[in-house]
């Protein structure tokens, strides 16, 4: 169980789904998922983007040390 779906997991997934919210919905709720998860890849990349100059800098420091 290395973390990846298989086709029955996803099938009972989609399955479940179809039984809670009918069909009608459905893609709907996939549409709201997909918008969430490229929100979070997005916020997730901006806080990468502005911590990275400070790893950076850290990391140019801590070489500096190790000179000494």
């Amino acid at each position: 169980m290395g973390g990846k779906l298989g086709f029955m997991e996803i099938a009972l997934i989609v399955g479940v789904a179809l039984l809670i919210f009918g069909p009608s919905k459905l893609p709907q709720l996939g549409k709201s998922v997909g918008e969430g998860l490229r929100e979070f890849k997005k916020s997730m990349k901006s806080m990468t983007d502005e911590v990275a100059p400070g790893v950076a800098e850290l990391k140019k420091e801590i070489d500096e040390v190790k000179k000494l």
